[in-house]
């Protein structure tokens, strides 16, 4: 997008909030950098210089712009809609594996060397994985001087910077501002609770929350999830403690309110939020292809902008999914609730009624499979999976390979098509998966007049693709589900 300059003009002039994310905007003669949708007056063309990424506009020795924030702009969408290796560091880079682990870290789960994983991110996006962090430290060091009373240096270490010589060099460089100067601009910061923040997560419209919260409201597991005074709340585990978030849909953002146990899992807590409510998706490109079909474009035209509700916990997702498997969702809730109330980790919630983390692969790894209230078969296709999970023989992280993890649960008995297809697009974020085999998709293909047999629906299906997971959204939305709805 960024080399097309022709169309990163008219993006600039148009103040067009669609490519936020897509590419930021340089200006040589004010040395700041923008986000498309930046309410200045645009500058000249001449001026303008274009950039992949945050880090590479840094790197060319630009500031961020006070007036649009370009740092908390939404995410490219390419990161979460592609399987290749730039794509897959960089969902690693933004869960925070290179401040916890380093790009040797990041190189040895992506299977590559170092040099190779710098030099392809490099040559994509202008910036190498350790600028990209270093990006995203400071956008986290903001919201915690902006909307905390912390002390600095306990700002410094929450964001992941290893001095606090090093977090005041990299605030002034980015944001043209001492700390001091930055909490001094914000307005209303206080310090609500221990490890308590209130955040804004943007996105792209049109957003249609009815699909997406409904779904994960419906789904719930009891202890782990709740859908409370008009927002979805759930218990995170997180890489240096667990928190829990609560999510609200409004007009033009995601009020996210977050409580930690450490505050260093911001950045990690923030991304797999944002990766939850699926909320750096392109949807004007989606609902473009999707309405070309004659079927979907009314669908489409009546609630444009769903979105494919995803899971914070990739392993929880796949336990869930199995127990989900030829059951109703009030079954599969019980299901997961009892495994929750014998296995998982208690936890307190001074703001709700959340009671437990979902149990960790290898707490259930010596489970009774006669305490499991399910059919033989089932109980041997749950216990196989968590073997597989437990020994690293299927890897669901968020850097994995999507074709490879297919083939993984493939190979596990008891796994079909609908539960490795639903697999693949609430825990591997696949945008491409297809439950052809689901019921409500059988329904809603009969009611719309396209072919009922899995076969004849994926053949039919090809003129969705690369987005046949937001079909499913859409084909979902013809039936009387209380998924498509959230709850009064």
């Amino acid at each position: 997008m960024y080399e097309d300059t022709e169309r990163c003009v008219r993006a600039v002039q148009s103040k067009d909030e669609r490519f936020d994310g897509w590419f930021f905007t340089a200006v040589v003669t004010t040395g700041i950098y923008c986000r498309p949708s930046c309410p200045v007056v645009p500058p000249k063309v001449e001026n303008m210089r274009f950039h992949p990424s945050a880090a590479a506009a840094q790197a060319a020795g630009f500031r961020a712009c006070k007036r649009c924030r370009p740092n908390a702009s939404p995410g490219s969408p390419q990161w979460n809609e592609r399987a290749d290796l730039v794509a897959r560091a960089m969902r690693l880079i933004a869960d925070g594996v290179v401040d916890r682990e380093g790009v040797t870290g990041l190189a040895a789960r992506l299977g590559y060397s170092v040099r190779q994983v710098e030099r392809q991110v490099y040559a994509e996006l202008g910036a190498g994985p350790l600028a990209l962090a270093r990006a995203q430290r400071a956008e986290t060091a903001r919201l915690l001087v902006e909307t905390t009373r912390m002390p600095m240096g306990d700002v410094a270490h929450a964001a992941g910077f290893a001095s606090l010589r090093t977090f005041n060099d990299t605030v002034r460089t980015v944001f043209a501002l001492t700390p001091s100067e930055l909490r001094s601009r914000a307005k209303g910061a206080e310090q609500a609770s221990p490890g308590g923040l209130s955040l804004r997560l943007p996105f792209r419209k049109p957003l249609c929350p009815d699909n997406l919260f409904g779904h994960l409201a419906a789904t719930a597991v009891p202890g782990v999830e709740e859908w409370r005074d008009g927002a979805y709340r759930r218990t995170l585990r997180l890489p240096h403690g667990h928190g829990v978030v609560s999510l609200r849909p409004t007009p033009d953002h995601i009020a996210c309110r977050l409580n930690l146990t450490d505050l260093r899992d911001l950045a990690a807590a923030t991304s797999r939020c944002r990766w939850l409510l699926d909320l750096d998706a392109d949807p004007v490109a989606v609902d473009e292809q999707l309405a070309a079909d004659p079927e979907l474009a009314p669908l489409v035209a009546k609630n444009p902008g769903r979105r494919v509700p995803r899971t914070t916990d990739p392993d929880e997702f796949a336990v869930r999914a199995v127990l989900g498997q030829q059951v109703s969702t009030a079954a599969a809730r019980t299901h997961a609730a009892r495994l929750v109330l014998a296995h998982g980790t208690a936890i307190e919630d001074r703001e709700g009624g959340l009671t437990h983390l979902f149990p960790l692969p290898q707490d259930l790894a010596g489970l009774d499979p006669e305490t499991l209230a399910m059919p033989k078969s089932r109980r041997s296709t749950l216990l196989g999976l968590l073997d597989a999970l437990t020994s690293g023989e299927v890897d669901l992280t968020v850097g994995g390979d999507w074709d490879r993890a297919r083939a993984q649960l493939a190979g596990l008995r008891g796994f079909g098509p609908w539960t490795v297809e639903t697999i693949a697009m609430r825990a591997l974020g696949d945008p491409d998966a297809f439950v052809a085999t689901d019921l409500g998709i059988k329904l809603a293909a009969e009611a719309l007049g396209l072919p009922v047999k899995p076969a004849g629906l994926i053949e039919r299906a090809e003129r969705w693709r690369p987005w046949r997971a937001y079909a499913v959204q859409y084909l979902w939305a013809t039936g009387d589900h209380a998924v498509n709805r959230i709850p009064a």
